[in-house]
């Protein structure tokens, strides 16, 4: 797929990205080094937890859905800053074996009233696994460059 600037972006549009699926160790790996939970790191102690085995920590969950999604290579050219997350939030366990892929609708895209060149855009993330089940949603909300057509009509 190709960048796409500000006005390629329409409300409603859906984009979908590859599958990847996380092993024990990559989990275990992740968590003993960013987020050392036990029921992130010892399978045993994971058993005897509310989740009943071992789980991904969410915040690597986010990191692969935010990886899958700069892989489409949208904004590659296109993309400024990105300047914030929203509505952040874990709704189901990944586990060892999950295979999980990021839908992105997009939710807003507006041309900036003080810089031509440029404008916002506000995605909406639902990470599903492979049965189709949600298992984490956000908004990521960036500063896109407009279209050079798009520019000189303003």
């Amino acid at each position: 797929m190709h960048s796409l600037y500000l006005d390629e972006f329409s409300v409603g549009d859906i984009f979908e990205t590859r599958s990847a699926t996380l092993t024990e160790g990559q989990i275990v790996d992740y968590a003993m080094m960013w987020d050392p939970q036990p029921f992130h790191m010892n399978k045993e102690v994971a058993e005897k937890t509310m989740f009943g085995g071992l789980i991904a920590s969410g915040f690597q969950t986010q990191a692969l859905a935010f990886r899958l999604f700069c892989d489409l290579g949208l904004l590659m050219e296109s993309n400024i800053i990105g300047t914030g997350m929203d509505e952040v939030r874990w709704t189901a366990p990944v586990r060892p074996g999950d295979t999980l892929k990021n839908r992105i609708e997009v939710l807003e895209a507006r041309p900036s009233s003080s810089k031509p060149d440029r404008g916002t855009l506000r995605l909406q993330h639902n990470v599903i696994n492979q049965t189709d089940d949600t298992v984490m949603t956000f908004q990521t909300v960036m500063i896109v460059r407009r279209s050079s057509a798009a520019k000189e009509v303003n």
